[in-house]
């Protein structure tokens, strides 16, 4: 090969090696932005946010479908063909869902606002919004490697006639296993529209998301960290994460994913919890348990209240505050305020460690789903802007319970207040004043119906012997279960012999006996 050939081919391998790693995988996203609402007042940055995190994915080699002011109809559809373009990438791909504009949370379940919707009462956002459990089912329906769902939706109630009854900002969710759920600030805890072109979550997003090999969980840390500082500590954005493989926006070539530039304190902590995707497995971050699932995934465990105070131990105020947003456990808020007790950082981490308690009991609330759980969420919080939630739905069970251990009472009853009460089986009876239940005696099975058949005359050849004054003899009525098979039952007859009458077959009798003609 020729000096020129060589030349050529080693630049163009160079050339390759310089392709970032979106070509080796499909990546799909979908960027919603819904600002212009008709029943509400409009929203000036969720259209620009979205067309700035459009140009980001592009830029990081996603195919985007930007969709801006859906209706409900719209998103649906939007949602649909997405999951279906997802769909028909195959497994190895990334799949991005952008969502800026209105969220409200109802009874737990958090809804996003479509730019037509219509809300009078708590009611109708369950006909006129989109809830966010849809958005992630039509994700996990379509095979990704990876499934991202950023949502800077959690703005202030915009509906006047339920602001007041329902829970600030968005519930927690759970994000399912190989997602990841990023919301624009702290569950129950509202986001600032922000004064500029963009949100400050999106304008933090779109920044650092652009670090070459950062990893997608360190990148919301950061994002979080310069919120939080953008704001005053108004904002704190915080994530759901169920990662099972690595994911950065951009990489640089003959490089390796890690943690990016840092210094000081926050240099030491610890790092991204995702595992690597070829193996499925990861390191165990430096002085972290972990649990392992049967497929080799590591999942990280929250740090326990030792190792934070450890890490903590001997370092100035600012570089520990920075590590406490950065991480976001509660274990880390809880030593810090502990430890710095006379720090001016301590009403910002005092709010997020109170409001973070609230909304975790409320999210065991909803999900235990019982009388006794919303009456516990009511007595640790009874002032919550959620009690009222809280209470119509502690009452709901009641009255669901109450139909369940009562049952109507017999012609002349009239109602409730005569039904007969219905003890569980699985309680003592000495444990309740109420008489046993009695059980019922099973009716008796009835016999199998039957067909009383009588069989034809026996024709005797003329030589057998008879009784003189005798009739021909004549079988008695025999008793046949229906559905027993006997022989040709349920079928005509033959009779041996030629000429017996029109229709009579001449073979044997299937219901022959030896010796013994019909």
């Amino acid at each position: 090969m020729s000096r020129i050939s060589l030349v050529l081919v080693s630049t163009f391998i160079f050339v390759c090696s310089l392709t970032t790693g979106a070509a080796a995988e499909s990546r799909l996203a979908l960027v919603i932005g819904n600002s212009a609402y008709k029943t509400v007042p409009a929203l000036p940055n969720p259209a620009n946010d979205a067309r700035a995190v459009e140009i980001l994915l592009r830029e990081a080699g996603f195919e985007v479908t930007l969709a801006p002011d859906l209706t409900q109809a719209d998103m649906r559809r939007a949602l649909r063909d997405f999951a279906a373009a997802v769909r028909a990438k195959g497994p190895d791909n990334v799949a991005v869902v952008y969502y800026a504009g209105h969220g409200v949370q109802i009874e737990g379940e958090n809804y996003l606002v479509p730019v037509d919707a219509n809300v009078e009462r708590e009611a109708d956002l369950a006909i006129e919004g989109v809830r966010l459990v849809d958005v992630m089912t039509a994700l996990t329906t379509a095979p990704s490697r990876l499934r991202m769902v950023i949502l800077d939706a959690c703005r202030n109630n915009p509906f006047s006639n339920i602001n007041k009854i329902t829970g600030r900002g968005l519930a927690i969710v759970d994000a399912p296993e190989g997602s990841i759920v990023s919301y624009s600030t702290s569950p129950g805890m509202e986001a600032l529209d922000g004064s500029g072109a963009n949100s400050p979550f999106t304008g933090a997003l779109i920044a650092v998301a652009r670090e070459p090999n950062l990893p997608i969980e360190q990148a919301f840390k950061r994002v979080r960290l310069q919120v939080h500082k953008t704001t005053a500590g108004q904002q704190t954005p915080w994530e759901s994460s169920s990662l099972i493989s690595d994911f950065s926006f951009f990489t640089s070539a003959g490089s390796t994913p890690g943690p990016g530039p840092a210094s000081g304190l926050a240099a030491s902590a610890p790092a991204a919890s995702g595992p690597a995707a070829a193996s499925k497995t990861a390191a165990v971050p430096a002085g972290g348990a972990a649990a392992v699932k049967p497929g080799g995934t590591v999942i990280p465990v929250a740090k326990p209240a030792e190792y934070w105070r450890k890490l903590f131990q001997g370092r100035r105020v600012d570089e520990v505050f920075e590590v406490v947003i950065l991480e976001d456990q509660v274990a880390a808020y809880e030593v810090f305020l502990s430890m710095f007790a006379s720090s001016t950082y301590v009403p910002r981490v005092r709010t997020l460690l109170d409001r973070r308690r609230e909304m975790m009991t409320w999210y065991t609330a909803v999900t235990v789903n019982t009388v006794l759980a919303f009456q516990a969420f009511l007595d640790r919080y009874p002032n919550s802007d959620l009690a009222e939630t809280a209470r119509r739905l502690r009452d709901r069970q009641q009255t669901r319970l109450q139909s369940a251990n009562f049952t109507p009472s017999l012609p002349g009853g009239g109602g409730p207040q005569n039904a007969t009460p219905v003890v569980p089986a699985s309680l003592p009876a000495a444990n309740c004043s109420c008489p046993a239940p009695q059980k019922k005696a099973e009716p008796a099975k009835p016999s199998p119906p039957t067909r009383t058949t009588s069989r034809p005359p026996r024709y005797l050849p003329p030589d057998t012997p008879m009784e003189p004054a005798g009739p021909r003899y004549r079988a008695p009525p025999v008793q046949v279960e229906i559905g027993v098979p006997l022989g040709g039952f349920g079928r005509r007859p033959s009779y041996p012999g030629p000429g017996m009458g029109p229709g009579m077959g001449s073979g044997p009798s299937e219901h022959s006996f030896p010796g013994q003609r019909y």
